[in-house]
């Protein structure tokens, strides 16, 4: 994608008025997409990204400058940008390159750029026809399809020099149903870092559908929950989500390293009981979240962030570790070349315990089950947040009675944390979209069951 001679022009030129650090991030990004609602191929399209970024550091200082002209001229312009917003600074040489392919074609079958756009829309239409079938009371489905393909390379001062390629697949099926008076949605959005061969390897079109039309229907005939203080179960699976809004930004270096998080100074501390251990883990193979490199060219990890309770690291990238004084973890990652790189999970989800899943609701008493989480917001500063659960229980003396609707779970990251007295034995991860700083990116957030002895939840 670029000539090492032209490289290491670009970064001896960002690096000429004092800045100790430079790095190069390329892209060119093939997408597509198709959407169907109600039995409708409404848009089939597609798009190339392409476009690079030059990062200067002075210190602890960053400056960011990019484009799409990948030119020799226009990169050098780029890094001229950058260049003149430092002064004084120490300078640095550019250090030999050590060329490296981290990309891993094997675990690629079926490239989604080689597929017809007539295939894919095949299962779309599987899933909207299963979740028709559900019921007659769901009135609209709206089923979408994406892909990518993105080659990067990302070369630096330092002498890294390293290429590699992602590719992503997903479908989504969002179904509504009505009784003529209210409406009530369900969704279902599985993906992974794989081609084509997803839909032979890992998911089933007609199960998606299904999935989201019975959510739906279900939430259409629950009463409203009621609110109060109270124990809850969160199944596994996107049940995940809580503790990576409720606790995950605020262990990233993001946060931490300039004193914006309720964990900061807490290494080594207990921030929750012995049954609570957590990972993010970029390394998981085909994994929608996993990396075989951040975007700052560092080999991902598998970090354990919390074991048995006690914190053990944040996630950290190239600026973060110079903010802290402490070694990078791989998690430095961006949108696009649009974006500067910051710390951001990829894989990461409440490692299985011993509990047995049934005995966490048979003890609980009266609370709640959420089966299925939705979105939220978090305060990263103060660990406060808002969940909605999409499809939650009433439990009373410890049975699961009917659904409850309009559900949400109200707290604080760092009390939540503690609060969990039930981890169980059955890891499911489930993916979604995290924004930050640097854009949105692939993430999966996951767990086992697990039980709060007690939250705030929202409800009539």
């Amino acid at each position: 994608m670029l000539d090492q001679n032209v490289a290491r022009e670009v970064l001896a030129e960002a690096v000429r008025t004092g800045g100790d650090f430079a790095e190069i991030f390329m892209e060119n990004r093939v997408n597509h997409s198709l959407l169907m609602r109600s039995k409708h191929l409404e848009t089939v399209d597609s798009g190339r990204n392409h476009g690079a970024g030059v990062r200067v550091f002075s210190g602890t200082n960053a400056i960011y400058v990019y484009t799409n002209d990948t030119s020799r001229e226009g990169l050098l312009n780029c890094a001229r940008q950058a260049a003149a917003a430092v002064r004084g600074g120490k300078g640095c040489i550019v250090v030999p390159f050590k060329p490296m392919n981290a990309a891993r074609p094997e675990e690629i079958v079926l490239l989604p750029t080689e597929v017809k756009a007539a295939v894919k829309a095949e299962k779309l239409r599987a899933a909207e026809a299963a979740a028709r079938a559900v019921s007659p009371e769901i009135v609209q489905v709206t089923v979408n399809y994406i892909d990518s393909v993105q080659d990067v390379l990302i070369c630096n001062t330092e002498g890294t020099f390293v290429t590699d390629r992602r590719v992503w697949s997903r479908i989504s099926c969002s179904a509504v149903a009505s009784n003529g008076t209210e409406v009530q949605t369900g969704a279902d959005n599985p993906g992974a870092m794989m081609g084509f061969e997803l839909f032979d390897k890992r998911v089933d079109p007609e199960k998606v559908g299904k999935t989201a039309a019975t959510q739906a229907v279900t939430m259409l005939h629950a009463p409203v929950c009621p609110a109060g203080v109270m124990p809850v179960v969160i199944d596994n699976g996107f049940g995940g989500v809580i503790f990576h809004e409720a606790c995950g930004h605020s262990l990233e270096a993001t946060s931490v390293a300039v004193g914006r998080s309720e964990f900061c100074g807490k290494l080594g501390q207990r921030v929750a009981q012995d049954c609570v251990t957590v990972y993010d883990d970029g390394t998981i193979v085909n994994e929608w979240g996993s990396l075989h490199v951040d975007d700052e060219g560092t080999p991902t990890t598998k970090l354990l962030l919390i074991e048995n309770g006690i914190l053990r690291n944040y996630m950290i990238d190239k600026l973060g570790s110079r903010r802290m004084n402490m070694p990078v973890t791989g998690s430095g990652r961006r949108q696009s070349y649009e974006y500067a790189p910051t710390s951001r999970m990829r894989n990461t989800f409440i490692a299985p315990g011993t509990d047995d899943e049934a005995e966490m609701i048979a003890t609980m008493g009266d609370g709640l089950y959420a089966k299925k989480m939705g979105g939220g917001s978090v305060n990263p500063t103060t660990g406060e947040f808002n969940f909605a659960v999409n499809e939650g229980y009433l439990v009373r003396d410890g049975k699961i009675v009917h659904p409850v609707r309009g559900a949400s779970l109200i707290g604080r990251g760092s009390e939540v944390l503690r609060k969990i007295d039930r981890v169980g034995k059955d890891l499911q991860c489930a993916q979604g979209m995290c924004g930050s700083i640097s854009g949105s990116v692939p993430t999966d957030v996951g767990q086992p069951m697990i039980r709060v002895s007690d939250i705030t939840v929202g409800g009539r």
